[in-house]
Formats: C-alpha cells, sequence, structure tokens
C-alpha cells in the first residue's frame, strides 16, 4: 500500500483549506516548542551535565554519561512514535498534537527543577533519566501530528513549502534554545542551565493556545466519513509497506544522526579541545540557526519545483564531502571557521534534508496509515541519533577526530542510497498535473467570486 499512485492531494482540496496558513503555523509553535525543550537538553548535555549529574567521574566518563542520558530519551522516541502514529490514524492528528505538547512541556520543566547530584546522591541521575524517557514520549508523538496537519491541508502544488514551515520550528527551536543558554551564561552556579528549560513554560502556554485552535485533517475527516481507516495501521503499514519504512528510516538516518554529530559531539569537541569558548561555541550555533530558519523554508519550497529526490541527493552528497573539512576547519581555532563549519552543516546538510522530509515522507504512505508510517521511519532513525554523539566521544578516543569525520561521512552515505532507492513522489508529470488542477481551481473560483483559497471539490486522479 502507498500513495504514490494517487493524485497530488491525495484527496485533499486543491487550493488547500481555509485554514492552512494557520494550521501550519500553530504546528510549526508546537515544533519549535518541542525541539527548544530537547535541543536545549543536547546542550545541557554537552556543557553542564557531567559535572552537575555525574561529578565523580573523570571529564570524559562524564561526557559519556551526560551523552547516555541524551541517548535514553531518543530511544524512547519510537515508542512514542508508535503510539501517538497509531492514535493519529485512529483518533485524529489534532489530539495527538496537544497531548505531545502538554506532556513535553511538563517534563522540560521538570529538569529546570530537578535537584544535582551535590543535593541528593545518585537519585539526581536517576530523575534526569525517568524525565528524559517521558520527554522522548512526548517527541516520538510530535512529529507525524504536526508534519501531517500540515501537508493535509496545504495546497496541492505547494505541499513541500507548508511541510517546511513545521520543519522549520527545530533551527527556530534551536535559535531559541541556544540565545537561551548564551544569555544565561554568566548566571551563577546550576541556574545557568536551570533558567533555558524554566523558561520554556512561556511557549508551551503559547504553543497550547494556537493549536488548540487548529482544526482536524480533512484527509482524516474524509476517510473517517468513508469507513477508510486501517483497523490496525500499524500493523497493515508493516506488512504492506514495509520497503518504504525502510527508505524513510535510512533517509531520515543521514539528517538526524549527521546532526548529532556535526553540531551536537562538535560542540563538546570545540570546547573540550579548548579550540572555541563557551559562549563562542554557541554564538556559532545561534548564527547557523539563524540562516537555518530561511533555509529550511527555502529548501522545501524548493522540492516543489524540482522534486523531492534532487534536494536530498544533494544533501547528502555534500555530507559525504564535508565530513574530513569540517574538522579540519574547526582545527584551526579561528572563529570564522567555526561559523563556517556549524553553517555549511547546518544549514546546506541538514536542513536541505529537514526541509524535504515532511512532504516526501507523507507522500510514501497513504492516508490510512500515514501517520503510523511517517511517525515509526522518523523515530526508529532517532535511536540511532541518540546515541551517536556517544559513539563519536568513544570514536575519538580511540583513533582522533578522523573516527567522528568517518561516522559523519557513513551516514552521509547511508542517506544517499535510500534517496536513491526511494521513488520520486513529486516528479515532472506529478507537477504538471498539480498545476493545471490550481490554474484549473482558480479558474472556477473565480467564475463563481469565492475568496482564493476557498476550499473546492476539484479533484483529480492520477
Amino acid at each position: 500500500m502507498t500513495s504514490t499512485t494517487s493524485a497530488p492531494g491525495d484527496g485533499t482540496p486543491v487550493l488547500g483549506t481555509r485554514h492552512k496558513t494557520r494550521v501550519a503555523v500553530g504546528s510549526a509553535v508546537g515544533t519549535t516548542v518541542e525541539n527548544y525543550d530537547f535541543i536545549g537538553y543536547g546542550t545541557a548535555a554537552a556543557l553542564y551535565f557531567g559535572d552537575a549529574f555525574f561529578p565523580d567521574s573523570d571529564p570524559t566518563t562524564g561526557l559519556l554519561m551526560s551523552f547516555a542520558t541524551l541517548g535514553i530519551g531518543f530511544a524512547a522516541r519510537p515508542i512514542g512514535g508508535i503510539v501517538g502514529g497509531y492514535l493519529g490514524d485512529k483518533i485524529g492528528r489534532r489530539p495527538v498534537l496537544v497531548g505531545s505538547l502538554l506532556v513535553m512541556g511538563l517534563a522540560t520543566v521538570a529538569i529546570g527543577l530537578l535537584p544535582t547530584y551535590a543535593t541528593v546522591g545518585v537519585l539526581a541521575p536517576i530523575l534526569l533519566v525517568a524525565v528524559r524517557v517521558i520527554q522522548g514520549l512526548a517527541f516520538g508523538a510530535e512529529w507525524g501530528g504536526a508534519i501531517l496537519m500540515s501537508y493535509e491541508h496545504a495546497p496541492w502544488r505547494r505541499k513541500g513549502a507548508f511541510t517546511a514551515i513545521p520543519q522549520a520550528g527545530f533551527p527556530l527551536g534551536l535559535l531559541l534554545a541556544n540565545i537561551a543558554f548564551l544569555s544565561s551564561a554568566g548566571l551563577p552556579g546550576d541556574w545557568a542551565w536551570r533558567v533555558p528549560f524554566l523558561l520554556s513554560s512561556v511557549l508551551i502556554l503559547a504553543g497550547l493556545y494556537i493549536r488548540l485552535k487548529v482544526e482536524e485533517s480533512p484527509e482524516f475527516e474524509e476517510a473517517k466519513d468513508q469507513g477508510a481507516l486501517a483497523k490496525n495501521p500499524l500493523a497493515t503499514v508493516i506488512r504492506e509497506d514495509w520497503r518504504n519504512l525502510l527508505r524513510a528510516f535510512g533517509l531520515r538516518v543521514a539528517e538526524t544522526a549527521g546532526y548529532a554529530v556535526s553540531i551536537t559531539y562538535v560542540t563538546s569537541y570545540v570546547e573540550n579541545n579548548g579550540l572555541a569558548t563557551r559562549p563562542h561555541t554557541i554564538l556559532a550555533i545561534v548564527v547557523a540557526a539563524l540562516l537555518g530558519l530561511p533555509a529550511t523554508l527555502l529548501w522545501g519550497r524548493l522540492t516543489d519545483r524540482v522534486g523531492r529526490k534532487p534536494v536530498y541527493l544533494f544533501g547528502t552528497t555534500l555530507m559525504l564531502l564535508f565530513g574530513v573539512p569540517m574538522f579540519l576547519m574547526v582545527n584551526t581555532g579561528q572563529l570564522g571557521m567555526v561559523i563556517a563549519v556549524f553553517v555549511v552543516a547546518f544549514v546546506f546538510c541538514h536542513n536541505s534534508l529537514a526541509g524535504t522530509q515532511g512532504s516526501w515522507f507523507s507522500e510514501l504512505f497513504s492516508t490510512a496509515t500515514r501517520s503510523s508510517g511517517a511517525s515509526l521511519a522518523y523515530q526508529l532513525a532517532a535511536v540511532v541519533s541518540g546515541f551517536t554523539a556517544f559513539w563519536a566521544v568513544s570514536l575519538y578516543e580511540s583513533f582522533g577526530w578522523g573516527g567522528p569525520a568517518v561516522l559523519f561521512i557513513a551516514y552521509g552515505a547511508i542517506g544517499l542510497v535510500a534517496a536513491l532507492a526511494t521513488p520520486e513522489t513529486y516528479g515532472p508529470a506529478r507537477r504538471a498535473e498539480a498545476e493545471r488542477a490550481t490554474a484549473a481551481a482558480l479558474a472556477e473560483e473565480g467564475s463563481t467570486g469565492g475568496p482564493a483559497g476557498r476550499p473546492t471539490s476539484y479533484v483529480t486522479s492520477a
């Protein structure tokens, strides 16, 4: 079962729903909050948690233990993806969006209130792990609902652009999290890492307010009315669409695990080797995030013009070429070079892949199993990403910087092979069909005097 043989909109209005922009922005606000929360933990793990929760260890062991707790959160994400994806296909995308954000937010605020090892001893890392598991479950349930809501409300010929809007929540969350950590770096003691987590409560309230106003997906509602929902969407997608699950898994590994090497690990690498100060490192990430926000949107728009596959081939090929230069550049210890590394790795390697995934993954699966299929593949790959920083530290201890460089290249190779093996879902014929349908819908709308963007029943078949 696959939607790659369906019409460009897979049953949605050609011009999208009248609430398409609100839905995309509402989804983006939620993904921004969730990425702020989750990325904030990665920053804290790299810079603070080794001392706060594992002080009896030597610096390397403390960093490894800190990154291990980062990985535990990622390991929990597939369970959240399975549950969230299943519920998204059974009861709707919207309830999953609201619930995942609420749980994620409460867990993140809890991290800001946790006692440290100096206060309660071994109970501190135990509590940290418990909260990380809750974070992982919530984050696992988040992505599928946000992306699919945007995709299923979007116009036929702009689904890449609209699904890139919630994907832009990643660089925006990264930006806000690192601005928070940069601003709090001068605070005394544990407040340097507590304040950013506590500040997330403001974002949570804003995200919940907007998401509660988001309407349910029209494709889901139509499938529900027609009795076309899968009885067991998870079992159905595993049984009938396992090839697309594997493809999406490989595509996702390159993006998320590549980020774990080039941003999460390199953050600790430059500081531990005295190549950049902590404020300079955070500044470099902030610059990359500022550029990554519009870049993600532009990559998404580009997929509507040239297709999904060419953009992904570009990003994964660049990963193959950048692995060694990335470390040669940061090893100079020059701030300009460090900033350049973060910009290339994030804006071109990571964002080109992230900006493509929303539309490509959605189009690989049918409406009845789309939430389960996209969420499962996306979050299974997160397990690899979650332990990548841990592996990178271990490889560095054995082989020097060449070990993490080869790991980054290997992830690029996995993504490149997956991109070559994945069918193009928005090729020239599909784009031409979407353009013709859009022109006809606009002409019909003009003749009836309806408002621009009004929902229409004009749907064609492939």
